[in-house]
């Protein structure tokens, strides 16, 4: 007897529901799952700014969520869920399988966190045991994130890291977080120090190909 014939399977369907940006990705994982005969897939939302909305309109059981999503990234919409609606379970679904990632999972209050790459048996799997009350982290994952530790970063290094974007001067910025200018320069040069690169562009893309953005 396998793995998914011993796991317990809920009396009624799982309702899940799925956000992803990319229509195509998101009809396939609609699809695969749907065959599985204790899942039903209740709802799909393109943004993350609508996640919320539709956990509260649908109801589902578990929300599976990608990470980049427009309007606002999985690991924000994981958080707002836990205050909004605590008694769905989050389970992360990315392509960016970043250890920095997987903590801000974990401490936005996520159930689980997997990489797009596996198997679809291991995706259903990964509902059924979340649901149960379990954490489902994908282990090579896992053992990274232990390695690698946690952000140096503090929470206003991001936020000027973050605004940093798109060109933005230090005054932008100064003026968007309500900081002087001196001030930003001060923690620019912080993250740029503690992510080992030259200047804010390549600590920018340093702390994001880390997960600590």
């Amino acid at each position: 007897m396998n793995e998914a014939s011993r796991e317990h399977r809920p009396a009624e369907p799982v309702r899940v529901l799925l956000a992803e940006d990319q229509g195509m990705m998101r009809g396939a994982l609609a699809l695969l799952l749907g065959m599985e005969d204790d899942l039903e897939v209740v709802a799909q939302v393109s943004r993350g700014d609508a996640i919320a909305d539709a956990v509260l309109a649908h109801r589902p059981d578990v929300a599976l969520l990608d990470i980049e999503l427009p309007g606002m990234t999985g690991l924000d919409a994981a958080a707002e869920l836990r205050k909004r609606a605590p008694g769905c379970r989050v389970l992360i679904l990315t392509t960016f399988g970043r250890p920095g990632y997987l903590r801000r999972a974990m401490e936005a209050g996520a159930a689980g966190f997997l990489v797009k790459d596996g198997p679809v048996e291991e995706l259903a799997s990964a509902i059924r045991r979340v649901l149960a009350g379990e954490t489902v982290v994908d282990p090579a994952l896992a053992a990274a994130a232990l390695s690698a530790g946690p952000s140096p970063l503090t929470a206003r290094e991001c936020d000027v890291l973050n605004a940093s974007a798109d060109g933005a001067t230090v005054a932008d910025i100064a003026s968007r977080l309500h900081l002087s200018e001196s001030t930003v320069r001060n923690y620019l040069s912080a993250a740029i120090g503690k992510t080992g690169t030259r200047n804010r562009t390549e600590a920018l893309r340093e702390a994001r190909q880390r997960g600590w953005l």
